[in-house]
């Protein structure tokens, strides 16, 4: 009898850790909501997490089977299910942050202690850390050069839901026998300590999951090239929360892209399926980093980037959260956080440029704001993200690349579409006005939107303070 521990890996199918354990006799899933990962959770997230765990254990209930849901802390958890289990093992999927690292080398040491073998094997991405590296053995941190050797790499086919899994019934029984370690049944979001989600979040699981990814590959996918970056022209998968809790597997994601890849009628259109896959690899390029650099959650990549001055204006920053800085495109974005737990990912490095080029905020200021509010955080590529926008991390934009709002308004929302959704103050006001609203007069303004707040600074005047700041910073390099 095996034990899988499922963790970033909501599902059945394409579950690498769980027909690796399922391949050698009835396995029996469980999940745990750690106490330490949960301090670092929030609502938009809790429930995605709860509503794909409900899927999941409908699932093992119509197989005859069950998911054991427990509460606290996996080190005491999972040693006494396997022995209450008689298990030959316990199995689970890598995760590669710093703290599930030390996390799961407590749980080997509390197997140890009760003699039962555990076995962890790579399921999130397809290259583990330290595959992929340079001539000299070195891990990239330039993404072209990973993406090069990342494209030609075999990719493994999906692997099968499992075969063989243990009894309700038996399950029930090893309940009983460790009632001292919080398992019981899947919890509220009140009962884990957060509010309710007010947010409108994506309908979370497998099934949602395929639906966007079958949606996606039947005809987003072959212009995703030439219309991503454009927030009204649904061009983008919407599968980053599916991943970030690997409600679909990586794999069974790539195969649909290959056999899309087979029906495209074009060159336009393959290679525009190829640069989907890119934005793949840029997610596993991105786990590489945290991996081999655990310190750039906290700290700049680029050590030269160090002595920064960032300002502190708590009034602006607060702005900035609200969607209230009197640049369109950027409160809009904002706003669609607030309302959606997502944004758009093109309007993602516009906010996150404002912030850090306009605004002169600390990075980690807007990082933990989305990682607040966003229902697809995820430590690596949001931390990767905004130490790009910020040109503080590895292959970052060039300090002196400074995203213009405006002009990015215009540009990638030229209608003002997506603006009006999520600034109902500027409905009435036409498209080219709103990309004007900078230049207008106080009076002008005021007359259009009287409800909608004045620029809260000069994007020109920022962009010189910007560019003064980087290379005070860099001193004589």
């Amino acid at each position: 009898m095996q034990l899988h521990w499922h963790r970033r890996d909501i599902r059945a199918a394409d579950n690498h850790g769980l027909s690796k354990a399922a391949a050698d006799g009835p396995v029996a899933p469980i999940f745990v909501f750690d106490t330490d990962v949960l301090a670092h959770a929030s609502p938009p997230r809790v429930r995605y997490l709860l509503d794909a765990l409900d899927e999941l254990q409908s699932w093992y209930r119509t197989q005859g089977s069950d998911l054991l849901v427990a509460t606290g802390d996996p080190r005491e958890t999972i040693p006494a299910v396997a022995e209450a289990l008689d298990a030959e093992r316990v199995v689970w999927n890598v995760d590669y942050s710093g703290l599930a690292k030390e996390r799961d080398a407590a749980v080997r040491l509390a197997l140890d202690e009760v003699d039962v073998e555990r076995e962890t094997v790579h399921d999130a991405i397809f290259h583990e850390p330290g595959s992929i590296t340079t001539n000299a053995g070195d891990p990239y941190s330039v993404y072209t050069y990973f993406w090069k050797k990342w494209r030609k790499r075999e990719k493994p086919s999906p692997y099968p839901e499992p075969s063989e899994l243990v009894g309700a019934e038996t399950l029930e029984s090893v309940v009983k026998q460790v009632d001292d370690v919080g398992i019981g049944s899947l919890p509220t979001i009140d009962s884990l300590g957060f509010e309710e989600l007010s947010a409108d979040i994506l309908t979370a699981g497998t099934d949602a999951a395929r639906e966007r990814l079958e949606s996606f590959c039947e005809d987003a996918i072959f212009r995703y090239a030439e219309d991503r970056d454009y927030p009204t022209r649904n061009a983008t998968s919407h599968l980053s929360t599916d991943l970030k809790f690997g409600t679909i597997g990586i794999r069974e994601v790539y195969e649909a892209t290959e056999a899309a890849a087979e029906r495209a009628e074009s060159e336009a259109e393959a290679e525009s399926v190829e640069e989907f896959q890119s934005q793949l690899a840029w997610r596993e390029f991105y786990t590489h980093v945290l991996y081999f650099n655990p310190s750039v959650v906290t700290e700049n990549f680029k050590e030269y980037e160090q002595g920064i001055q960032w300002r502190d204006d708590e009034e602006e920053l607060d702005a900035w959260k609200a969607g209230e800085t009197g640049y369109p495109i950027v409160d809009a974005g904002m706003r669609q956080l607030l309302a959606e737990g997502y944004m758009h990912n093109r309007v993602r490095m516009i906010v996150a440029s404002f912030l850090t080029k306009d605004l002169l905020c600390d990075w980690r200021e807007g990082y933990a704001h989305f990682r607040e509010y966003l229902s697809d955080h995820d430590t690596a590529n949001d931390n990767g993200g905004w130490q790009w926008a910020a040109s503080t991390g590895t292959d970052a934009q060039p300090y002196f690349r400074i995203f213009n709002p405006m002009t990015q308004g215009e540009r990638y929302d030229p209608d003002g579409e997506y603006i009006k959704q999520y600034v109902p103050e500027l409905e009435a006001v036409t498209s080219n006005t709103i990309h004007e609203w900078h230049e207008l007069s106080e009076l002008e303004r005021e007359r259009l939107a009287p409800e909608y707040p004045e620029p809260i600074v000069d994007h020109s005047e920022r962009r010189e303070m910007a560019l003064e700041m980087f290379e005070n910073a860099r001193g004589d390099d």
